[in-house]
């Protein structure tokens, strides 16, 4: 007898056990990462605030590196085109991992968080350049309120002492992988200089060289570290934003093992950075990024002038407009069924929740408004929009803790003290 067709699982049902401990492995260093963000985010405004902003102005703006090679740059530049190129790396390191074992693997798992995920970004882009152009602003600002920052929505979640199930967690993380993605292009395509193309050719030979190196198995960081810094720096002065080449690098890194391996070598380079990334660099970003002097004044620009406006509206109303909308239309397309222990409400709250932008919206901010006074403006409007939206999850989240704190602990019970969670060795579960 012919076995039966394999039942699909639900949309935000049970995820396959080592997915779900890749998920949560990876989120535990996004919370703690987030928390610290959460923190020099806060400093760097308090900071910028007091008399002693002067001193703040001064650690930011003061220069220093190589002119001849034409990396004297500010310490906020060294933060943003520097040391965020780690945080790309990781990213990447993360995109690839999504595409080879994660929930982008196959078209069919991958079709649902991709359409929320590019609805999550096109609404907040059509939605400011609707704003700016009714009020006469510019539109260079449009793809500021397009990504989501997971590490400080993730922060947000852990102060909020919530209970999320990790199939939630696992797709917002899904669309902030997606979202970094659509970032990195759109950085690459629209925010680059007057080209170099000599010290680009450079740049893309130097990732050919990385990518042999990966090919033909060579091991030793003495190799790939010196050609990353080279290839780093052709990127930047190519006229292509540095971060690219981060993720760049992480996408050509190896992540299936060979045999005999206990790690590949995107598994070894994660767990080496990702700490530092989400614990160092990017609050070191946010600590020279977000330090925008806040008055009665300056709040009334961010709801008047139509760039700000445009942001506070593209964070808050466009990503969960377009998150939401997305992802049901994209559920009734490919007949998805919800998981019957949740509900539509839930996938709201998680859109909602994708509002908090901070770390690549002002990073795009800085790129698309060169004028300080502008950027600050913005710089402002992304803090807002990220905090209003933080406010309304959190009022969402709250609402339906008891539901999710329930299949949490349904979800992590392990009774026998084995390691595995009971609910994958009850009869039918299995580990998918």
């Amino acid at each position: 007898m012919a076995a039966a067709p394999r039942e699909r699982s639900p949309f935000l049902g049970l995820l396959p056990l080592p997915e779900r401990n890749a998920v949560v492995q990876a989120l535990r260093t996004e919370t703690v990462g987030g928390l610290v963000l959460l923190v020099a985010a806060v400093v760097a405004l308090v900071w910028a605030n007091t008399p002693w902003s002067g001193v703040y102005e001064q650690i930011r703006d003061f220069h220093f590196g190589i002119p001849a090679l034409g990396l004297d740059l500010s310490v906020e530049h060294w933060t943003a085109d520097g040391l965020l190129s780690i945080f790309f790396l990781v990213a990447g390191i993360e995109l690839k991992r999504e595409l080879v074992v994660g929930q982008l693997r196959t078209p069919a798992t991958a079709a649902l968080p991709v359409i929320a995920a590019v609805c999550g970004m096109i609404v907040p882009a059509a939605l400011y350049a609707a704003t700016v152009m009714a009020g006469g602003g510019s539109l260079e600002g449009w793809a500021v309120p397009m990504a989501t920052d997971i590490a400080f929505a993730l922060a947000v979640l852990a102060v909020l002492s919530t209970h999320l199930p990790s199939a939630l967690r696992a797709f917002l993380l899904t669309l902030a992988v997606v979202d970094d993605l659509g970032a990195i292009l759109i950085i690459a395509i629209f925010f680059t200089s007057d080209l170099n193309f000599v010290a680009l050719g450079g740049a893309i030979a130097g990732l050919i060289v990385f990518y042999l190196l990966q090919r033909f198995r060579v091991r030793g960081w003495w190799w790939y570290f010196p050609l990353g810094l080279v290839t780093w720096a052709l990127m930047y002065n190519g006229g292509v934003h540095a971060t690219v080449a981060g993720v760049a690098v992480g996408l050509i890194l190896r992540t299936t093992r060979d045999k005999g391996e206990t790690a590949s070598p995107a598994e070894r380079t994660s767990h080496l950075l990702h700490p530092f990334s989400a614990g160092v660099v990017v609050p070191l970003f946010a600590l020279f990024a977000a330090g925008v002097g806040i008055s009665t004044a300056a709040l009334g620009e961010v709801f008047t002038q139509p760039e700000p406006l445009g942001v506070v509206l593209g964070l808050v109303v466009g990503k969960a407009l377009g998150i939401f909308v997305g992802t049901y239309l994209a559920a009734r397309f490919t007949r998805a069924q919800l998981n019957p222990e949740l509900a539509w409400a839930d996938v709201l709250a998680l859109a909602v929740v994708a509002g908090i932008g901070f770390t690549v919206a002002l990073l795009i901010g800085e790129l698309a408004f060169p004028d300080p006074a502008v950027a600050e403006h913005v710089k402002a409007a992304v803090l807002i929009g990220s905090l209003i939206a933080a406010v309304l999850a959190a009022l969402l989240i709250k609402r339906r803790n008891g539901i999710y704190r329930r299949l949490y602990e349904e979800e992590t019970r392990d009774d026998d003290a084995d390691g595995i969670p009971d609910i994958y060795q009850r009869a039918g579960t299995g580990e998918h």
